[in-house]
Order: structure tokens, then C-alpha cells, then sequence
């Protein structure tokens, strides 16, 4: 969800803090994703939602070290590339590659129904499901064609809102949450928090641009990201509460309903607070999300497709190649399964995610480690059982999606 992945350019010229560098990392985490956690986890429960947030927190913020590591290591201008090219070599490269594509067409088809579904609840009833879609990407096409500097300026004022909203539906939500709902516990079901809760603190991306950034000040780098991912997990435990609160479980409006639809969890609120101030927070919020990690994660495939196929994003000519290769496949996909919303989340986090941000990471610092004898600026104490852990949980959520696509 990457609000500008790989790109140091929005950062020029500015002066390098440990805030600037949170805010960052938080940003580039909170995503569409926010909006599927409490649907998918509805049938575990807040307690057990919780206790696998703080689980897969760890894991990413463990990961995000390790990228920071191997940044370190290189020094200069490195991307998820060229760190696997010089960790793994040539077939790390050509995997980070391949893994690099399908998580961020999976996400891109992800936003492009969330947010075209926002669009659909203001158009006529008797228009078909696919035209929100089809106006939201004719709307926001453009903004594939904008420069680095005019998307950072756009992304401020986005992010602004989304913070803003969120803050607003907090505090006019906790009156309508019901207590009793919060211990409604089915440990059994935890293992479907998992694919979504991978993507939902996804930011590792940014790390080499943080690098560069600060100069790689490890300390600050450091700190940039473990406060950078603690913000997100108070902000998904706090929006979990609400909604679980707030929706029942049960029912043809319920939470469990939603998720059979293939709905988000601001969506599902349209039921029980339609006209009511509070909704129009929770539809902000929900926009505010989706269209900021839209934007970010279109532009992050654009600026990775152009580096990765030779294609420089200058003239009409080559942009519109760059657009093309960038919207067409999700574009298609998403008006052919308008639904596709949490599917194409799931798919993301349980294997695009969980390979590119979980296990790349582990396996180019082992490698680096204990192959190539780089043994300093280690970020993750531990050693071998450290990563051996992390690689252990990463296998774990990988076995169960695997077993849940083909089984």
C-alpha cells in the first residue's frame, strides 16, 4: 500500500526528522486494507483479531528491519531488486519480480473495486454494479500521467483527510458500540486474519527510500520504523473495536453476510447509521483510504514497470504505454468481478505479501549473513533463530492459504 515504493524524488530537498520519517511508514501502512480487517475477522473475534495483530505486527516490523539491513549493506540507490540481486543473485531478482507484479496488480484490482463501490452508492439503483468502476477509473486515470512532485502534493492533502475522518468517526462511534459484542470470542477461526493482516502493515517497500533519506542513520531509521508500525496496530485495534461494536455478527446485514458479499467494513455500516453523521465519517475514511493507496500503489507499479521494461515516463507516447500496462489487466478483471474486493486483498497479503515483504527478507539477510559474512549493522537480534522463527511463522500462513485455495 505504498504511497510512493522505491522513489525517493517526493523527499528532495527536505530536512530529514524522526516524525518525517514515522509518518511515512504510517502512511505508507494504513490502506485499503483497514476496511476488510473487521469483516474477515468478524468470525474470530476481537480478542483473538487483536492477539494475531500484535503476531503479524511483530513479523512485519522484524521484516522491515531486516530490509534495513540489507539497505545498510549496500549503501547508494538499492530497491527490492537490486537488494535481491545482490543477496540471491539472478534468481532472487527474477522471483522479486515476478512476486513484486502479482501482489501489486492484486492490490490495484483491490482498490479499484473498493473505491469504484463507493462511487456505485452514489449512482442511480438501476445502474449496473461494473459502472462505478468504470467511472472511478476514467475520473483517476489521469493521475497516473502526474510527476512524482504533484503526486506528493495530492498524497498531503489525501492523507489529511483520511486522518481527519478517522478521527471524526472515532469520536462520534464509541457511543454506538456495544460492549458485549467485544467478547464474542472463536479461537478457531484466527487463522483468517492472517492473509489480510500481512497486507495491512505492508510498508517494507519504503525502507531503502528511508535509507537514503536520512542517510542511513541507523538509530533513527530504527525508530522511524518500530513508531511507524505501532501507530497503525493502535489504529486497526481502535476501527476493530468500533466496528465489531457496532455491526452484529449475524444476520442478512451482519458482519459475516458482508463478508460473503465481498463487502468492505464501511460499506456494511450503511445499514445500521444510513443518514446519520457518523456514516458519512465511516464513507470519508473508507474513500480516503482506498483512493490514497490507489494512488500510491498504481504509481509504485508505474515507476516499477518503467525501471523494469526500459520504458522512460516522459511523452505522451511512452506514458500512455506505462498506463496501459499498469490499468488495463486490473481494469478488466475488477468490471468482471465487481466483487472482488476481499478476494483480491486475501490473495495479496496470504501470498504476495507473505513471500516479497515476509520471506524475501529473511532469506537475503541469511544469506548475507552466514553465505556472504556481512556481520555488521545487524537491525534484528537473534541470529539464526530469530529468522528461522520469523521464516517458521511466514511457512505457517503460507501452508494454511495454500490449503484454503486448493482444498
Amino acid at each position: 500500500q505504498s504511497r510512493e515504493i522505491g522513489d525517493g524524488r517526493m523527499m528532495h530537498n527536505t530536512r530529514p526528522t524522526l516524525l518525517k520519517g514515522t509518518l511515512l511508514v504510517v502512511g505508507t501502512s494504513i490502506g485499503g486494507g483497514v476496511l476488510a480487517l473487521p469483516v474477515l475477522t468478524a468470525s474470530a473475534g476481537f480478542l483473538p483479531s487483536v492477539v494475531l495483530y500484535i503476531a503479524c505486527w511483530l513479523l512485519m516490523a522484524g521484516t522491515g528491519l531486516l530490509f534495513l539491513e540489507v539497505s545498510q549493506w549496500m549503501r547508494g540507490e538499492a530497491n527490492i531488486l537490486s537488494m535481491a540481486n545482490y543477496t540471491l543473485g539472478l534468481p532472487g531478482k527474477w522471483l522479486a519480480w515476478v512476486v513484486y507484479l502479482f501482489l501489486f496488480y492484486c492490490l490495484t484490482i483491490a482498490y479499484m473495486v473498493g473505491c469504484g463501490g463507493i462511487v456505485g452508492q452514489l449512482l442511480p439503483k438501476d445502474w449496473p454494479e461494473w459502472a462505478g468502476i468504470g467511472i472511478f477509473v476514467v475520473c483517476f486515470t489521469p493521475f497516473i500521467w502526474m510527476t512524482t512532485c504533484l503526486a506528493a502534493r495530492l498524497n498531503l492533502l489525501l492523507v489529511v483527510g483520511l486522518v481527519g475522518s478517522y478521527f471524526a468517526f472515532v469520536w462520534q462511534g464509541w457511543d454506538r458500540v456495544e460492549g458485549a459484542r467485544l467478547f464474542v470470542a472463536d479461537w478457531g477461526q484466527w487463522s483468517a486474519v492472517l492473509p489480510i493482516a500481512f497486507t495491512s502493515f505492508a510498508y517494507q517497500g519504503i525502507v531503502p527510500t528511508l535509507a537514503r533519506y536520512f542517510d542511513h542513520k541507523e538509530k533513527t531509521l530504527r525508530l522511524s520504523i518500530l513508531w511507524g508500525t505501532c501507530i497503525p496496530l493502535v489504529m486497526y485495534i481502535i476501527w476493530e473495536a468500533l466496528i465489531l461494536g457496532i455491526i452484529p455478527l449475524e444476520g442478512k446485514e451482519g458482519l459475516l453476510a458482508a463478508g460473503e458479499r465481498g463487502e468492505n467494513a464501511a460499506y456494511a455500516l450503511r445499514f445500521f447509521l444510513s443518514g446519520s453523521w457518523l456514516y458519512w465519517f465511516g464513507q470519508a475514511f473508507a474513500f480516503f483510504a482506498l483512493i490514497t493507496s490507489f494512488l500510491g500503489v498504481s504509481l509504485g507499479l508505474r515507476d516499477f514497470l518503467s525501471d523494469g521494461l526500459q520504458i522512460e515516463n516522459r511523452g505522451f507516447g511512452k506514458k500512455s504505454v506505462l498506463g496501459i500496462l499498469t490499468l488495463l489487466f486490473p481494469l478488466l478483471f475488477a468490471l468482471f468481478h465487481p466483487h472482488a474486493f476481499l478476494t483480491a486483498l486475501e490473495y495479496a497479503g496470504g501470498i504476495g505479501c507473505a513471500l516479497l515483504l515476509g520471506l524475501l527478507p529473511i532469506a537475503m539477510c541469511w544469506s548475507g549473513r552466514y553465505a556472504k559474512g556481512l556481520l555488521f549493522n545487524q537491525q534484528l537480534p537473534g541470529g539464526r533463530w530469530m529468522l528461522s522463527g520469523l521464516a517458521l511463522f511466514v511457512f505457517i500462513e503460507l501452508s494454511y492459504e495454500c490449503a484454503r485455495l486448493f482444498y
